[in-house]
């Protein structure tokens, strides 16, 4: 299919209109990488996941990568770095932002029992807890024991932004993966704390992020210094400001600190799935063992997986609407990563998505629509609005994707 044949069905999103999934793994090249969160408007271009001429995308490759790395030696430029700057006069000396998942669980335990730092943790809390993903979070506290620091954001501000965005973007997740994003480097400036440790590295899933030494080279970090070019919910922020009566303190949160404001105070960001060899399944045992994580008590819908991003009731809803939009549900996204780390085959792999992609998340969906205060009705009307017309059509008057793995 020629990118630029008019004939053929209008691909929205700045997606390619060719359909190309990874010889690898189930991963196609329409899933979204490192999305420009404050440009998102549903027509823009963004970049999408790079399938190389062999057919295997950047996340294998990276993963294939592994065997031939010598973590003897990243271990050894990890030590380095820490005793750069650990403290032994009561400080914290590092900050590790997370919720208490397995992979942040993970992190923070190694840095401060393993490699005898003295990490201060950070969390931007879910939107709507789930029952285990608040009881996760409390056990990473008092029983992997870490200090830690919630910041909680305006609750009515959260809602209302939480709804333009899937009004405007169908993507219900934007105002947790922003404040997710950027709290930690914020609270690092505020505290004076200048070393900060994200859990893997964003290239574990083709993002094309610098990884090694410090994470300032990647603009995601910090944002335009003049407001009046971003964009929340869909929405310019001088519009959203004036419309809904908010002041730029409520939207704060939600911005990155500047380039200017890490520069100065010297602030790095790094990835200690840099340094150590970092596989979801073993993260997972080990904070389960060491900090009281535990799996989802049955299988999160849309995919055959217990234990992964298990915290929150709209991350259900977030990753139906990247079936509706990209046509790539969570099982894709479980199965590629399982795949990469030889847990399941590729003929597995594609057998569960088959089975799991797409699956409805009813469980939590009227609790997310009451919060949301939005009709049911309007959340499917949403869906159907946003589906590419390159990826879906109608077959005897239900909706099918046009492509799906094989």
């Amino acid at each position: 299919m020629a990118p630029d044949d008019a004939s053929q069905p209008k691909a929205y999103y700045g997606l390619p209109r060719e359909v190309v999934f990874c010889q690898r793994c189930v991963m196609s090249n329409q899933r979204p990488s490192s999305y420009p969160e404050f440009k998102h408007t549903k027509d823009r271009v963004c970049p999408t996941l790079h399938i190389a001429e062999d057919g295997i995308c950047d996340a294998c490759h990276y993963n294939m990568s592994k065997p031939a790395i010598d973590w003897q030696r990243r271990e050894q430029e990890l030590l380095r770095l820490l005793e750069r700057y650990r403290r032994d006069d009561g400080g914290y000396d590092c900050l590790v932002p997370g919720s208490g998942g397995k992979d942040s669980a993970y992190a923070a335990h190694l840095l401060k029992y393993k490699y005898g730092m003295h990490p201060l943790t950070v969390t931007w809390p879910p939107i709507l807890y789930t029952d285990y993903g608040y009881q996760n979070f409390k056990n990473w506290i008092e029983v992997g024991g870490v200090d830690n620091i919630s910041f909680k954001p305006n609750g009515r501000v959260q809602r209302l932004i939480t709804k333009l965005s899937i009004e405007n973007l169908l993507h219900p997740f934007q105002t947790f993966i922003l404040g997710q994003k950027n709290l930690a480097p914020k609270m690092a400036l505020q505290l004076d704390l200048p070393l900060v440790f994200y859990g893997e590295s964003e290239a574990e899933y083709g993002n094309p992020i610098a990884e090694t030494n410090t994470s300032l080279r990647d603009k995601s970090y910090y944002s335009f210094q003049n407001y009046q070019e971003l964009y929340l919910g869909g929405v310019p922020v001088p519009e959203l400001l004036e419309k809904h009566n908010l002041s730029l303190n409520d939207l704060a949160p939600y911005f990155p600190a500047t380039r200017q404001e890490l520069e100065q105070k010297r602030i790095e960001v790094h990835y200690l799935g840099y340094y150590v060899k970092w596989t979801p399944q073993e993260a997972y045992y080990y904070a389960a063992e060491n900090t009281g994580f535990s799996a989802r008590p049955f299988r999160t819908q849309g995919t055959y997986s217990k234990y992964n991003s298990i915290d929150d009731k709209i991350d259900d809803l977030h990753y139906y609407t990247t079936f509706i939009k990209f046509g790539l549900g969570r099982a894709s996204y479980d199965a590629s990563q399982e795949i990469r780390n030889n847990h399941l085959t590729r003929d597995e792999g594609v057998a569960l998505v088959q089975r799991f992609d797409g699956e409805f998340p009813d469980r939590y969906f009227q609790e997310v629509m009451d919060y949301l205060e939005m009709d049911p009705e309007h959340f499917l009307e949403l869906c159907d609005k946003f589906r590419s017309p390159h990826l879906w059509h109608k077959v005897d008057g239900q909706w099918r994707l046009r492509h799906q793995v094989s």
